[in-house]
Parts: structure tokens; sequence; C-alpha cells
């Protein structure tokens, strides 16, 4: 990068008496800072380009602040002062970014400083830029219309006078006429009446009277009743969402219907150096963090203030869903999945609506909706028609093959359809699956959701055994396929699969693939006594130093052979293992064994005090499933205090409940309080596991709880 002359040596007096060495962001020692800022004003647009990338990509990585990045600040603010500074509004943007990642994650919800170590720079930037407050009023005032844009969050996050900023912003909304300035202004609004009480109610009353006013346009008025929900979420009342429905009625009509402009095209099979399924989530991440229509960041705003109130925010959603802009309804089919997998409630309702947008000729509102679908499969069984319907007409329309469509999205719109259809269970989508094992294009997707299907197990095993013969296991690449395979095959439990299962074994062995040999050995447990033709590597591998190997190894013993002399040796030493995951496994081992591993048992009620909840309650399990009803208090106890501790456990911790019976009655408090929550819980709060938490949780209250006394019967005459 060259160093420009003359003013900028002016403008960046200081910059060289800072030890940038002595520093480091997220890539190593700060000391390119200098040059950075240099190029930030170099007449070369590529340069500038690069520049701001890089800043960034490793001054500002993923929003992280570093010491250097706060000493940059006042470097970066004198160049956005600058009139002679090309692209000012993308550093003026940049300061609002690292201003606001600094308040998000420098302080407490109460505005405590947040201790990083090593020392962060959040504080130092907060303190930087609220000295600077001012300068973001007079950038909101330019007459660059792209520093206004990107100045008008700062005035909510770093001007301290309330006054001052309430008056900047009420002058900008006035003179700004494009949608996105006007939504940001609002936004900016909101933002300062939360951090600052003094501005709360006169902010607040503006937007109220915005929201009211008829003279204002659709968009601006919907902003202003959103962000004065998220001003105050406890206070929305009955009224706010069918107001916002209309608001959002009349914001369609007002706007212009634009065609979705697809994410860039990606190689439909990737190459032997990378992972199909590692690519596939990079593509995926890059294209949920699009946004198509230029109101969803304000309603995940009003989704947000809306919280729990699942009725509430479906109602929105089908709305949303109803835009005839594709833009729109892509994003809302988005927000749908997300509203599902996050908060618990009578989804029926909107994944129909979801299912509905499956035929459309937006090809890309279709791939999400099956998408989010497939996502949330333990609860779509209401849409299994929908699927169905779907994945038959595109084999009519477009053929057998339709699964390798040249036209990519038309292929990912029938491949999410058909693995949606796959993890309900249902047969319709074995055809589409059967074409992807034989063909080979996107095979990879077909395997992921083969396992759901075993009553289709004579078709898919020989295909599955085949793939996995065909992998190259000396090549580390092939780990993740080749674990995807084995998973399907054990998850389908037919015997047939073993010879491949065990040969798979053989080679990970062999080249020291540590990955798929703990893969094989699982898929061999399932299979139980059919995999005893592996009994001799099975047992050489009991006493592997690799840490997942040798307890996945024990498991594959005893379901091939059950010899306990020989394996409980083996448990017991796991049990006194340092790692805690080997103690968790072996125990659940000792579980399924039950009573006969009754030697057990001093060392799994000593393991109860360990200071660990997921070694605690898969011993607590296994004393209960060894020792019965009298280890039952201490069972009991360890269970109901570590899902209270971690409510992560809370899935282990009511499934062996519900093997306890009777004497699970004194969690019923605890049961009772887990599904008062709205947001989903159990483990990783996932969909699956919430939805079975809630099933046994049901379950279990329902049998514990007593019978309601009946009053006597009332005498007659």
């Amino acid at each position: 990068m060259s160093v420009p002359s003359g003013m900028v040596w002016v403008m960046f007096e200081g910059l060289h008496r800072i030890d940038w060495a002595s520093m480091e962001h997220a890539y190593g020692t700060a000391e390119e800072i200098p040059a950075l800022l240099w190029a930030l004003s170099s007449p070369q647009a590529e340069e500038r380009r690069k520049a701001l990338e890089r800043f960034y990509s490793e001054v500002h990585h993923q929003g992280d602040v570093y010491p250097c990045t706060a000493a940059s600040l006042p470097f970066l603010f004198e160049l956005a002062a600058d009139w002679a500074t090309p692209d000012r509004a993308g550093i003026v943007a940049l300061l609002v970014s690292i201003g606001r990642e600094s308040l998000e994650r420098g302080f407490e919800d109460d505005g405590t400083e947040i201790e990083y170590y090593p020392p962060s720079g959040y504080v130092q930037a907060v303190a930087f830029l609220r000295e600077h407050g001012e300068t973001f009023a007079e950038f909101a005032c330019d007459s660059d219309s792209d520093v206004r844009l990107a100045a008008i969050g700062g005035l909510g996050l770093f001007l301290d006078d309330a006054d001052r900023a309430a008056t900047v912003l009420r002058e900008r909304l006035a003179a700004e006429h494009g949608i996105e300035a006007r939504l940001r202004t609002v936004e900016a609004a909101a933002t300062l009446a939360l951090r600052l009480p003094a501005a709360s109610h006169q902010v607040t009353h503006w937007l109220a009277d915005l929201a009211a006013d008829p003279a204002q346009d659709p968009v601006t008025r919907l902003a202003a009743l959103v962000q004065r929900a998220r001003c105050a979420p406890d206070e929305i009342g009955e009224d706010v969402v069918p107001a916002a429905v209309v608001l959002l009625r009349e914001t369609a009509r007002a706007l212009p219907v634009r065609p979705i402009v697809p994410a860039p095209s990606r190689p439909a099979t990737p190459t032997d150096a990378v992972v199909p399924q590692i690519a596939a989530r990079f593509a995926e991440l890059d294209h949920h963090t699009r946004v198509y229509a230029p109101t969803t960041v304000l309603l995940r705003t009003f989704h947000e203030a809306l919280g729990h109130r699942v009725r509430e925010r479906t109602e929105v959603l089908a709305e949303q869903l109803c835009s005839p802009d594709p833009g729109s309804r892509l994003d809302a089919v988005r927000m749908s999945g997300e509203l599902m997998q996050t908060w618990r409630g009578n989804h029926t309702r909107l994944l129909l609506l979801v299912a509905d947008r499956l035929t459309t000729a937006d090809e890309e509102v279709a791939v999400e909706a099956a998408t989010v679908l497939e996502t949330c499969h333990p609860i779509a069984v209401p849409a299994r028609e929908a699927l169905a319907a779907h994945v038959d007409a595109q084999r009519a329309a477009h053929g057998p093959d339709v699964w390798a469509a040249p036209e990519m999205r038309l292929r990912r719109s029938h491949q999410q359809s058909v693995r949606a259809l796959a993890r309900l269970g249902d047969i319709r989508a074995v055809p589409s699956l059967l074409a992807a094992l034989d063909g080979g294009v996107d095979a990879w997707r077909a395997v992921e959701v083969a396992g759901h299907l075993p009553q289709a197990a004579d078709e898919l095993v020989p295909r599955l055994g085949g793939h996995l013969r065909r992998m190259d296991l000396s090549q580390q690449w092939t780990e993740m396929s080749a674990n995807a395979v084995l998973a399907a095959l054990a998850a389908l439990g037919d015997p047939a699969a073993v010879p491949a299962v065990v040969d798979a074994l053989g080679a990970a062995v062999r080249h020291e693939q540590h990955g798929v040999t703990q893969a094989a050995l699982k898929a061999l447990a399932a299979f139980g006594p059919a995999a005893a033709e592996a009994l001799e590597t099975i047992r050489s591998l009991t006493t592997a130093t690799d840490a997942h190997i040798r307890p996945a190894a024990v498991a594959a013993l005893w379901a091939a052979d059950e010899d306990l002399t020989e394996v409980m040796p083996l448990l017991l030493n796991l049990l006194d293992d340092p790692i805690t995951f080997r103690i968790s496994d072996a125990a659940a081992l000792l579980g399924e064994i039950g009573p006969p591993a009754s030697v057990a048992l001093p060392r799994l009620r000593n393991l109860l005090a360990h200071d660990y909840e997921w070694v605690r309650v898969p011993c607590a399990a296994a004393l209960w499933e060894i020792g019965g009803l009298s280890e039952a208090p201490a069972v009991l106890d360890a269970l109901l205090q570590a899902m209270a501790k971690n409510p992560a456990t809370a899935n282990h911790v009511v499934a062996c409940l519900d093997r306890m019976g009777p004497l699970a009655a004194p969690a019923l408090p605890l049961l009772r309080a887990q599904l008062a929550l709205p947001r989903r819980g159990g483990r990783f709060q996932s969909i699956d596991h919430d939805e079975e938490l809630q099933r046994i949780s049901r379950t279990l209250i329902t049998r514990l709880e007593p019978p309601a006394s009946s009053a006597p019967a009332p005498r007659t005459t």
C-alpha cells in the first residue's frame, strides 16, 4: 500500500507515536493498521475497498473490538470528517459498527462493564465515540446522502444530549424520503429512548403520534409502531398486532414488487478437495445472512418485541407470507422457521402456510419453505401431504432425474422437499433418494436422511454399502461422508450392512481414521450379535489410546458378544477415567446391562458427587437401572438437582424419571415448571429434543398426578 503525502501526513499526526506492534487484532500484530488507514484515503478505489474489507475482517473481526481497534478511532474520524476522503460513508458505517458492537458486547444489561481477558477495546471505543457524539449529528446532516444514511444510527447510540439527538432525528425524518433512511431514523429514535431515560417520554410519544398519523406513509407508520413496541414490549396491547397487520398490507401495496436476486451460484458438485457437506454449510451461512425485502429487519425487531406471543406472531407472519413481494415472502418463510424452532406452541397454521409456499413460481421461496419444513420435521406432520404432492408433481413435470436437474433452484427445491418428506418417514421420498444414490449427484444429501426410512432398508442398504466401499479412507477429507453413511446404516438396522461396515472399520484402523473408526464401532453396536464377525477387531480397540474409540469399542463388544466377564473390567476402568465423556459413556452402557452390573454400584454412587452434571445424570440413571428401588432416593435427588442447575440435561433426566414410575412423583413441580416455559428447552434447545421433552413430561405428569377427589353426591329426596 502506498503512503499518500501532504494532507494525510497532517491528518494522521501522532499515528506513528502509537506502538501498534505491541497490540494485536484477530490475525496477529496490529502494526499494519497505519498502512490500512492510509489505504482508506487512497485515490485508487480497489485499494480502498481492500483496506476496508481487511479492517472488518482483521481489526473488527466478526464484530470484535480490540485495543488496536479503539486506538484507530481518532484517525477513522479524521478520515470521515475530511471532504477530500473518498468513500466517507463506508468509514462512518465502520465507526457506527464498532460502537454498536462495543455496546452489545462490552456491557451488561444494567450498564456495568464486562471484563475480558485479554482486555478488549469495548469500553474505550464507547467512551471515545460518545465524546464525539455531536460529530454524528453533523454527519447526519451531511450533503452526501450515503454519509447521512450511515451516520443516523450513531445519533441513537452515541449522542448524550437527549434533546439535541431527538431534534436532529425529527429533522432528518422530515427531510429524508428514502425508505431505508426513514427506517433507520425511527430505529435510532427508539435506541435513543432505550439508552437515555431523559429521552424516553418525548421519543415514545413521538413514535406513537407517527404510527397514528394518516399523513405519514405506511412504511414510516409501521416503523414507528414497531419501534414503539420495542421501547416497551411489556406494554404491547391487544390493538398493536391488528394495527401492524393493516399497515403491513398497506406497505405491501405501497412498495414496488421486485424479483428475487438469486444468491451467487456455486459448483453443483464440489471437488474432492472440499467436503460437500462443509461447502454446503458455508453456502447456507452466506444465504441466511441475505435479506430480500426492505422491511425485513424492521419486522424482525417486531417479532423480537413480541417474544413468546406465538399466536400474535403467527398473525403477523401470515400477512408477511401472503405479501405480493417474493422477497418478503422468502424472508417470512425463514422467520417462520425461526419462530417454530425457538418457541413452543401450536404451529399447525404456520406449518400449513409455509407448505403453501412450496407451490410457487419463485423457486427460491420454495427452497426456503422446504428447508424450514425439513428443519421443523418433528412437528411438520401437518405439511406431509403438501410435501408429497410437491415432490410427485416435480417428478411428473421434470422426470425421475429431477434430483439432478441442471437448473440449480429447481434441483434444490426438489432435494429439500424430498429430504423434508424423508425425515417424516414417508416412503414417497424413496424414489428420489434412490435416484440420488444411483446417480451420484448430491448423493450426500440423500445419505443424510436415508436413516429415517427403515421400511425401505432392502433398497437403501445395498446402495449405501456400495458408497461406503467406494470411499478412499486413506484420505482424511472422506471422514465426514463415511460417518454419514455409517450413521444411516446404523439407523436402518439391517444386518445385511454388517460386511460393509466391518470392511470400513478395518480400513479406518489401517489409515488411522479415528473418527471413522468410532462411527463404525457405533454402527456395529447397533447390529448387536450380527456384528460378531468383527469381534477380533473390536476387541483389539478396547485398549485404544484415542479418547473416543475405547468407549465405542467396549459398547460394540458388549452388543456383539454380551460377555459380562470381559466387559465389566473395561467399564470399571472407564468409570475411573479423568475424561468425563468416557465416564458418561460407561455409565450409559452399565445402565443398559442392568442388574448384572451390580459390581459397579459403589463407584456409581461415588460419582453422584462429581462436579459435572453430564457425569452425575448418566451415573444416576445407571444406578436406577442396576440397583432399582434401594437407590431411588439418591437417584432422584441427583436428577432433580442436575436438571435445576443445568436445564440442558432435561431430556436425560425425564427419560430416567419416566422409567422410575410412581417414585418420580417429587419431580412433579419441576416438570410442571418445565412445561410452563414458553421457549424451547432440552439439550441444545433444539426442536427435536424439546418436542421429546414435552411429550415425556406430559406423559409423566398425567401418570403421576393424583386423581382429583370427587365431591360427595348430593342427597336426593
